[in-house]
């Protein structure tokens, strides 16, 4: 089974998209299998993340403020802004794809796990995900 999820934005920060694949994947009927998400989009990423404290991933966009900030005179491409080009370092050295597994129907995630589009730019975006069910 396959779908397409868009999901709209407000700006840099995490956006959980876990009900929307677990709907994906009752959908499907999969017993036993594989979820593979894939974001299709060079600014924003996926992650599986804690959905139990929020600070954990205003923390890990603390972070990636300091290790890639806007505006850098290190980077050349900038034609869509001072946020353009950290936008893509940061999907690069995130992930563009998720592989979760399906166990008796549901995601195989932990406790306190979810999973989250990251928006790497400032302004508000719609972003599409594929969702690709398998069964094994």
């Amino acid at each position: 089974m396959q779908t397409t999820l868009e999901i709209a934005t407000q700006g840099r920060g995490t956006y959980e998209i876990t009900p929307q694949v677990t709907a994906a994947v009752t959908h499907s009927q999969v017993t036993s299998g594989l979820a593979h998400l894939f974001i299709q989009h060079t600014s924003a990423s996926l992650l599986v993340c804690e959905n139990a404290d929020p600070a954990v991933r205003e923390d890990l966009e603390a972070f990636m403020s300091r290790s890639v900030p806007d505006g850098d005179p290190l980077f050349r491409h900038t034609p869509e802004g001072p946020d353009d080009m950290p936008a893509h370092v940061r999907s690069v050295l995130t992930d563009c794809s998720l592989c979760v597994p399906v166990v008796s129907g549901q995601l195989g995630l932990g406790t306190w796990q979810g999973i989250y589009i990251w928006e790497h730019r400032r302004a508000p975006h719609r972003r599409r995900i594929v969702i690709t069910v398998q069964e094994v």
